[in-house]
């Protein structure tokens, strides 16, 4: 999600640097490319997390771990909590 936040905001300030309003790190001299290449690297990342299972296996952990968590911080309430 950073590399989509950072293009995104590259892509800001080049077309600002376009209009003459703000200029910079020299980013009017940048090509276009480099903002067309991020978003295509962008789509491609989520495109692989999505048909790899990544970002619901890592939701899936998530939700796991905070139902262990729930679990155990009840068992603590009730004075149950099993010593391992």
């Amino acid at each position: 999600m950073w590399l989509l936040s950072a293009v995104t905001l590259l892509a800001l300030l080049r077309v600002l640097a376009h209009l003459e309003v703000v200029d910079v790190w020299g980013i009017s001299a940048m090509s276009w490319w480099w903002i067309v290449g991020g978003y295509a690297l962008c789509a491609a990342w989520f495109t692989y997390a999505d048909r790899s299972g990544l970002t619901t296996r890592k939701a899936m952990e998530r939700m796991e771990l905070q139902r262990k968590q729930r679990i155990e911080k009840q068992r603590e309430i009730l004075g149950t909590r099993r010593k391992r």
